[in-house]
């Protein structure tokens, strides 16, 4: 499979994105990191050095000895310079090294060395020393590629600063998140939603809230970037005055505020939210990325598409990000509403790239969405009617009159009710029920 066909990124356009580039970084929680993954390591083998960190927290001298290795299997005894100087454990020496031995390696053809995992790489000043004497030692053509779980700001943000690196998956989002270049630095805040709920700051994961009530009210906070005091309360402390629920709710508020500005600076405060006429809007001293946010700017892109093409790579986007139901571990009123409604977006999503592949005469394709469709609302009879006449079409009657009967078993115990008449008479069209 191509990485045009899973990331709706054409090579051209991939390609010029790391041109001249020493850097390039796939960013972690990416759809398309694993068709970038592949491409790299499509590479010409003899160009391509490849070293994967198996083991979390190792310590920069362990892991340049792996690449070390990987180096020599290339091409015997080309890491004498790095190997000589990770004997004097001077993060810059190896830095310049490695450069120099990459540069010899080179013979004037385009080298990649590929670290894999580096999230596993101990972060400390030590790698920031090596990284900075890296690259600003690299030869030209030569490029370095990072994968990885997670990363945070350091090294990387005066890198990109400098014109020297790119970030690979980022593509479909407003900017480059936690690497987008800002003149007054501000702490980027990636939130994900679907599934157990996730919150980096700068790459790096909350895991301590202090409590369940700051997590949820965070995430409220996030899904309502527009609410009055009155809302917030009645959602949370309906049944406390006025007074009580003020004081709990600036509690709960500086806790988040809190779990935020340990990530950045515990001697600053960044708060979520700022006061505003009257609404609790997003604050402007965090930058955001919600992966909510992106899904029905998605959605709603589809809609208005003007193009078939258009609105299936919009559509693609959207039933990508929608990897889980929203909030998992949340069971509050307010979240399980805001999931239902996120699950119908989802749904219809699917549904709507269906008809486009059935338009197209593509049966198969429009079957598999017409049937993630049914996966999460088993109940909507006007689906399982999709895929009976798709069965229809490809002459299978046994499979169109099966999907029938499982029909009238959900909707027997579901709504105790048969199937609507039209789906019947559908039924009774099947030539083995003539």
């Amino acid at each position: 499979m191509s990485v045009e066909h899973v990331t709706g990124v054409q090579l051209e356009q991939f390609r010029a994105c790391i041109q001249d580039k020493k850097v390039v970084i796939l960013y972690p929680r990416s759809n398309v990191r694993n068709a970038f993954l592949a491409h790299f390591l499509q590479f010409d083998a003899s160009r391509l050095v490849y070293c994967h960190l198996t083991r979390p927290n190792t310590p920069l001298e362990i892991w340049l000895t792996m690449l070390a290795d990987a180096l020599d299997r290339v091409q015997a005894g080309i890491s004498a310079n790095l190997r000589e100087a990770l004997t004097t454990g001077d993060p810059l020496q190896m830095g310049e090294a490695l450069a120099t031995d990459l540069s010899v390696h080179q013979n004037d053809q385009t080298v990649k060395v590929f670290i894999d995992a580096f999230d596993h790489a101990r972060s400390n000043d030590a790698l920031r020393q090596f990284i900075n004497a890296l690259v600003g030692a690299l030869a030209s053509g030569i490029q370095l590629v990072f994968s990885g779980r997670s990363f945070s700001r350091d090294p990387w943000y005066e890198i990109l600063h400098a014109g020297e690196l790119c970030v690979l998956g980022t593509e479909n989002r407003e900017n480059d998140v936690m690497f987008a270049y800002e003149a007054q630095k501000r702490p980027q805040l990636e939130v994900y939603a679907f599934g157990r709920g996730h919150v980096l700051v700068n790459g790096e994961e909350i895991v301590q809230w202090d409590g369940a009530l700051p997590r949820n009210l965070f995430f409220y906070l996030m899904d309502h970037p527009l609410a009055t005091r009155d809302e917030i309360f009645e959602v949370f402390w309906p049944n406390l005055d006025v007074k009580e629920a003020t004081n709990v709710f600036h509690v709960t508020k500086r806790k988040i505020g809190e779990r935020i500005s340990m990530m950045v600076d515990a001697s600053d405060n960044y708060e979520l939210t700022q006061y505003k006429h009257g609404f609790y809007i997003p604050s402007e001293k965090v930058r955001r990325h919600y992966d909510v946010t992106e899904f029905l700017s998605a959605v709603e892109q589809a809609a208005l598409a003007s193009s078939d093409q258009m609105e299936q790579s919009h559509l693609k986007r959207a039933i990508d990000l929608y990897k889980y139901p929203f909030l998992t571990t949340v069971t509050t009123p307010w979240s399980v509403k805001r999931a239902e409604q996120l699950k119908y977006a989802y749904v219809q999503s699917l549904v709507s790239m269906a008809r486009l592949h059935k338009r197209n005469y593509d049966w198969q394709s429009a079957l598999g969405y017409f049937t993630r469709a049914l996966q999460a609302i088993p109940e909507r009879e006007d689906i399982h009617r999709e895929v009976m006449n798709i069965y229809l079409q490809q002459n299978r009657y046994e499979d169109a009159a099966h999907q029938y009967r499982v029909l009238e078993v959900i909707v027997n115990e579901t709504f105790q009710i048969e199937p609507d008449p039209e789906t019947r008479e559908l039924f009774e069209s099947i030539p083995s029920n003539r």
